[in-house]
């Protein structure tokens, strides 16, 4: 019984762990098409072997119109990433914003 008991507690901690990366994948796309880049080429400078990333799918079939989104500040997707250690593709978001920055820096 306590065994049964162990599995069963790791299998809902795995699943929960699972829909938490889903939720931190979804707010990274969110956020993407909120600041009008692209999801997927972002995902893939960051983890070019994921090629097809499942999760990846599932989030972007996710994702509303940057009118209908609530806003994501850049913080919060960055501190989204960093709790699941996520660096190689909180690196690439770091990129975007200071191009983005840069961007709006010289409109004025």
């Amino acid at each position: 019984m306590e065994d049964y008991d162990n599995k069963s507690m790791e299998e809902r901690i795995i699943e929960s762990y699972k829909r938490d990366e889903e939720m931190m994948i979804l707010v990274f796309a969110q956020w993407c098409v909120n600041n009008r880049l692209d999801p997927h080429a972002l995902y893939l400078q960051a983890y070019p072997q994921q090629e097809g990333n499942q999760a990846l799918a599932n989030a972007l079939a996710l994702t509303v119109s940057e009118e209908e989104a609530g806003f994501i500040s850049d913080d919060t997707v960055l501190g989204v990433l960093s709790l699941y250690s996520n660096d190689d593709l909180a690196y690439v978001v770091t990129e975007a914003i200071q191009l983005r920055r840069k961007a709006e820096d010289t409109k004025d």
